[in-house]
């Protein structure tokens, strides 16, 4: 009998740790090449249109940066929670009730029209957000509850929850009875750079990612972040706290991912759809991983993940391929991320031996 050993290595490459992030993303390039020869189109071209084309002109290069903030913001809140140990998957429902929460003033109070609109629009969708997040986290605390299925449960209980208020009690009555809210005021709409869809959403999601970079390297409680990611008993002698940690974490996870939701529709947007997200919640987990759980690699990360959004609908559009292949591509980046971050920490080693009754194998 044979059997696949992983066997943890007593010290891994610093190179190749800094180096994982562009194989995977050239390994995910020949898997992509090789998947559009497969379905029969030109590899090369189609390569080109996905991951080139989109970089060549600045209406694309607006809306690379458009797809790339919200994966920033999410993924940057996200990089908080995995540092200290806690496995927030439900960013996607954070970032939905966060747009919900930030959308109850030009929604339901239209008359409330001034300069205090747009920012306490900011405020309620970052709380939205945080308290959506804190459910896992108070479940986790106090009923040792497994956060990963409780917060990605919540993506749907989310979804639902806009697909229900847009068809229902916030449907926009002079709408034609489309299922969507009236459109926001030019108070509630965040202002934007240039003449395409990018907002200054740009300068807080870069704004974000340096403050945290500063908090994870520069303060007390970026270290014990680390302290209780790396050995929660340690941290424990230290006199750091591992369940107000699981609070803090999450709440700035789901705050971050809630600003994200209504500065989506505030941006770009300008009213709740049924569907705001095409799935920024969870590319953001790629996202986070692939820039290092480091703040300032993840907007180079966010950049890479928007690419394929764009480039998705490139190929889509001038060669008839399913839009399908954006998930396709960001699943093939997330397992080669993990697969070289894998084969740092560990080698693998080929065991052969007879398996005994006790159904032991015996090398």
């Amino acid at each position: 009998m044979m059997r696949i050993v992983l066997i943890k290595r007593a010290e891994h490459s610093r190179l190749m740790t800094g180096l994982s992030p562009v194989i995977a993303v050239a390994l995910t390039m020949l898997s992509a090449a090789l998947l559009f020869a497969i379905a029969g189109h030109d590899a090369g071209l189609a390569l080109y249109k996905f991951f080139i084309e989109p970089m060549t002109d600045l209406w694309s290069l607006q809306e690379l940066l458009v797809k790339a903030v919200p994966l920033v913001l999410i993924a940057c809140g996200l990089s908080i929670c995995y540092l200290s140990n806690n496995w927030n998957i439900g960013a996607e429902g954070q970032f939905v009730m966060g747009a919900l929460a930030g959308s109850v003033l030009p929604v339901l109070f239209p008359a409330f029209d001034n300069g205090l609109t747009l920012p306490l629009m900011l405020l309620f969708g970052a709380a939205g957000g945080a308290l959506y997040a804190l459910v896992p986290a108070v479940l986790k605390i106090r009923f040792n509850t497994n956060e990963i299925l409780v917060s990605l449960m919540l993506v749907y209980v989310a979804n639902l929850t806009l697909d229900y208020l847009v068809r229902g009690p916030w449907r926009d009555p002079a709408g034609f009875n489309f299922p969507e809210t009236a459109l926001f005021s030019a108070s509630a709409m965040l202002p934007t750079i240039g003449d395409g869809r990018l907002s200054v959403s740009l300068y807080a999601a870069i704004a974000v990612a340096i403050l945290l970079s500063l908090l994870l390297a520069r303060t007390l409680k970026g270290f014990e972040i680390r302290v209780l990611g790396e050995s929660p008993r340690a941290g424990s002698f230290a006199g750091f706290s591992q369940k107000r940690m699981t609070v803090f974490a999450f709440m700035v996870s789901g705050g971050l991912a809630g600003l994200a939701g209504i500065m989506e529709v505030a941006g770009s947007l300008g009213q709740l759809q049924p569907t705001i997200s095409p799935g920024y919640g969870f590319t953001a987990i790629i996202v986070a991983f692939l820039g290092r759980l480091n703040p300032l690699a993840i907007v180079v990360a966010g950049f890479v993940l928007a690419l394929s959004y764009i480039g998705g609908e490139s190929v889509q559009a001038s060669m008839g391929i399913s839009d399908k292949i954006a998930s396709v591509v960001q699943g093939m980046l997330l397992f080669f991320v993990l697969a070289c971050d894998t084969l740092i920490l560990y080698r693998i080693k080929l065991q052969f031996g007879q398996t005994a009754k006790g159904g032991h194998a015996h090398v």
